[in-house]
């Protein structure tokens, strides 16, 4: 005899991602773009770079010039992140 099982549809609510969350993957590309930067001998500073646009222009522009092409990634996806354009 046949077993039935009963498969509810999944909570689409359930897959939605919180605000804090989405903060929370923005920090962790910040911290990526951090220790990337560091690598190459800058410091970078991180509620600077979250609230002064022409600070993280100017990071993201050098960060965006390096050899590292793990460097240039998240830079670019931080810009992005940010919404920051290019000089």
């Amino acid at each position: 005899m046949p077993v039935k099982v009963n498969v509810r549809r999944p909570d689409p609510r359930m897959n939605a991602i919180s605000h804090r969350e989405n903060e929370g993957l923005s920090l962790v590309e910040i911290v990526d773009l951090k220790w990337l930067l560091a690598g190459e001998g800058l410091h970078l500073h991180v509620e600077r770079l979250q609230k002064d646009a022409i600070y993280a222009r100017r990071v993201l522009d050098e960060a965006g010039l390096s050899q590292n092409q793990a460097l240039r990634d998240v830079a670019a996806r931080v810009r992005r992140l940010l919404a920051v354009d290019k000089a």
